[in-house]
């Protein structure tokens, strides 16, 4: 997600009570905080229409934020604002991300200062995860799946392609598969949604024997907006993925013109290639 994109709207120097702190007597005694945000959105709907309806309501924002440090106590000013990034973005669907500042004034920590302040930057993401299985009630175990990643509280607008039967790819002395391409809004970060896919796929009986052996159910990230990501525990986007059909076609039909940020081409012109080269026998 490119932020520039999006138009903003600040809100500066919102002066709230709270009762934060690491000291007995901050949480005893309270003090004041200050909170800048910078919320990220479009507002051409509101501007052609001189709508309120089609904006954010910043009051309503600011009210929200304020109860927020009011109703909940944090040792730390991250794990607040962490948590109060998160709440506003569940809250207010129309905002696309939030730059959120909190300050302490006057912290304790015996030397002058003005102020100590965390910010902190969060969003919504667009991943796209496969689906698959050949072990059990495949059926039933996909439904339960696509209903888990629903369930999820940091995600939604889950759209599931059609689910299609194709043959086992790698080892192929197995059942054939179920196959088909969710693609969700997330605010989690790419390592804590595999966390989440991975917690499903567990609690579906998954056991992790034979490399592209047989399953009850996997869910695999095939791409986390056009990040790029190499790490021991994920690779995105997937790496083998322009080679398998069982990805391409689902993934075509819900976003034929998603672009692949490291092979330059589309879910579509990916999948006509593996078309052609599966007719020509390449």
């Amino acid at each position: 997600m490119v932020c520039n994109k999006w138009d903003k709207i600040h809100i500066k120097n919102l002066e709230v009570f709270g009762r934060h702190g690491v000291l007995p007597e901050e949480k005893r005694l309270g003090q004041k905080f200050q909170i800048n945000a910078t919320l990220y959105l479009s507002t051409r709907g509101a501007g052609l229409k001189d709508d309120l309806i089609k904006t954010i309501h910043y009051g309503e924002v600011s009210r929200f934020m304020a109860d927020f440090m009011v109703e909940h106590t944090f040792q730390l000013i991250e794990a607040a604002a962490e948590q109060m990034a998160r709440a506003v973005l569940l809250q207010f669907p129309a905002m696309e991300q939030i730059r959120l500042e909190i300050a302490k004034p006057w912290a304790p920590i015996g030397l002058p200062l003005e102020a100590v302040s965390v910010e902190i930057k969060r969003g919504w993401h667009q991943a796209f995860i496969a689906i698959g299985s050949n072990l059990g009630d495949c059926h039933r175990l996909i439904g339960q799946g696509i209903e888990a990643l629903r369930q999820l509280k940091d995600c939604k607008e889950v759209q599931v392609s059609e689910i299609i039967m194709t043959k086992p790819y790698g080892v192929t002395d197995q059942p054939d598969f179920l196959n088909g391409m969710a693609v969700l809004r997330t605010l989690l970060p790419p390592l804590e949604l595999l966390d989440e896919l991975q917690r499903i796929e567990q609690e579906a009986g998954r056991e992790r024997l034979i490399r592209w052996g047989p399953r009850t159910l996997d869910l695999d990230l095939i791409f986390y907006d056009d990040a790029v990501i190499h790490t021991e525990r994920l690779q995105v986007p997937h790496p083998d993925m322009q080679n398998r059909d069982f990805v391409l076609k689902p993934l075509a039909e819900l976003a034929p013109y998603f672009f692949h940020p490291v092979l330059h081409k589309t879910a579509k012109e990916m999948l006509e290639n593996l078309v052609d080269k599966n007719r020509n026998g390449c």
